[in-house]
């Protein structure tokens, strides 16, 4: 997965147990797992605002983009998936 989440590293910078945060943002213990352990598939973004809220940051604090290893230069990603290109306003226009 390309995108990181910090919530981890934030908690601990701000001594805070995952219990309190859980309770601070209204969401529940497990749920909080699932978002700090990057198993989550979306993010609400009320729920991103009351993150920042309680932590004091802004989105990109607690979320991070990073490449997939293994990229070849043909586009395609190790998952199988491709990335998006620009294409040429001009078929053979490189």
């Amino acid at each position: 997965m390309a995108i990181v989440v910090e919530i981890d590293v934030l908690l601990a910078k701000r001594k805070m147990s995952v219990g309190d945060f859980a309770d601070a943002i209204g969401l529940s213990p497990a749920n909080v797992s699932v978002l700090k352990n990057g198993r989550a598939k979306a993010v609400r973004f009320s729920t991103l605002d009351a993150i920042c809220e309680v932590l004091g940051c802004q989105p990109g604090d607690v979320l991070r983009w990073v490449p997939d290893d293994g990229d070849d230069e043909s586009g395609a990603a190790p998952s199988g998936k491709r990335r998006l290109t620009r294409l040429s306003a001009t078929p053979g226009d490189s």
